[in-house]
């Protein structure tokens, strides 16, 4: 098991973990944070209390999620700490992109943005477990594991979560028909 082997201090094993793990756990982080920088620090952060705690995974859950419930912490505990600043979108160095398209192909991309406004606006509980179920494509059983809570908990927000981005939904489209 690589998890042992880690936790004897084998880095080839921590490098085999590194290299079937480290991309889904990134772009956890990256969804959790926002900033690809800050997302890959946390990640080196990850990989450094991976090889610290090891002896501490009892093979309850997947190593998979174990080792993203260990990246979920490691960008908690780096957000706790930094400050959040914010910019005005008129102040913004990200232009959107203004080429001409066909009508279909702007309306498309006003309810995806309108969709990803919806997700980074829900609650970091509910975005979570949206990101690994929908995005990772986790079972909730290891999304359970991931997050150290009852499966039936994940259910629970992803219900709620899938019940407010409905609304989001249901509100762009009504808008787009009123064009």
């Amino acid at each position: 098991m690589l998890m042992s082997a880690v936790a004897g201090g084998d880095q080839d094993a921590l490098r085999v973990l590194y290299e079937r793990h480290a991309a889904v756990m990134l772009r956890l982080i990256r969804r959790l944070t926002q900033n690809q920088g800050v997302a890959e620090e946390c990640l080196q952060e990850s990989w450094l209390a991976v090889w610290q705690s090891a002896a501490t995974f009892r093979g309850e859950a997947p190593v998979r999620s174990w080792l993203l419930g260990v990246a979920r912490r490691q960008a908690h505990n780096r957000l706790r700490k930094a400050s959040l600043t914010t910019v005005e979108l008129n102040d913004s160095t990200d232009a959107a992109d203004t080429a001409p398209g066909v009508e279909e192909q702007v309306l498309a991309q006003a309810r995806a943005e309108q969709v990803a406004d919806a997700i980074r606006d829900l609650p970091e509980h509910l975005r979570e477990v949206l990101v690994l179920v929908l995005v990772e494509e986790l079972p909730y059983q290891e999304v359970a594991a991931a997050l150290d809570i009852p499966v039936g908990t994940v259910k629970s927000r992803m219900s709620h979560a899938r019940k407010r981005l409905a609304a989001v939904l249901t509100t762009v489209s009504e808008r787009v028909g009123e064009r």
